[in-house]
């Protein structure tokens, strides 16, 4: 079987591919993330998976499959990226308070003789955030670091009301495809049972 390498630092992709009993060694494979001139967010978000895959794979001395993973927030066809500082954060939050907002995530895997990618699109819908809210969130610690300047899988689940498509890719992997994907590359699930918590 194939030797997988995750060419991301997320700990939520880490935890995704844990989840599902994918063994795998992650790799450093920093690139350039501007968004080029009219490039629409799916395009964005698949060229840089593609390109995550690709920078990894160059880093093999041997045979071994890179996975490289991006994702968007995207509202009014607009990428909202991380947020670069306190008042930044604060005004993405306003923006996609009471609002629904699209999220893209792109898969990329890559052999060295092939790479294979595919996006998935989900729809969030943020109830109304007050900025006292917004203002305590920030003071969290949790947007510094988060596509959107919020987190699906942690305290910012509280903004949430409705979801349509992959919870999973939401936060960082959709679990599903990326399974499917795997298996295009001879690469297994439930290879290692994940860790039960302890009573």
């Amino acid at each position: 079987m194939n030797s997988l390498y995750l060419a991301s630092g997320s700990p939520r992709r880490r935890e995704l591919l844990t989840q599902i009993g994918v063994p795998f060694t992650p790799l450093s494979a920093p690139i350039d993330e501007t968004p080029l001139p009219g490039e629409s967010a799916s395009a964005y978000v698949e060229r840089l998976a593609r390109a995550k895959a690709a920078a990894g794979c160059a880093q093999l001395s041997g045979a071994g499959v890179v996975l490289g993973a991006d994702t968007a927030v995207v509202l009014d066809g607009q990428i909202l990226g991380k947020p670069e500082n306190r008042e930044h954060a604060l005004a993405m939050l306003a923006e996609l308070s009471g609002r629904e907002h699209q999220v893209l995530t792109a898969v990329a895997l890559n052999d060295g003789q092939r790479c294979q990618s595919l996006c998935v699109t989900s729809s969030v819908r943020f109830r109304a955030i007050s900025r006292d809210e917004a203002e305590r969130y920030w003071d969290s610690g949790e947007p510094l670091d988060k596509a959107g300047g919020y987190a699906i899988q942690g305290l910012g689940a509280v903004f949430v009301t409705a979801l349509a498509g992959s919870y999973s890719a939401v936060v960082g992997l959709p679990l599903s495809e990326t399974a499917e994907l795997l298996g295009r590359f001879a690469i297994a699930c439930w290879q290692q049972p994940a860790a039960q918590p302890e009573d």
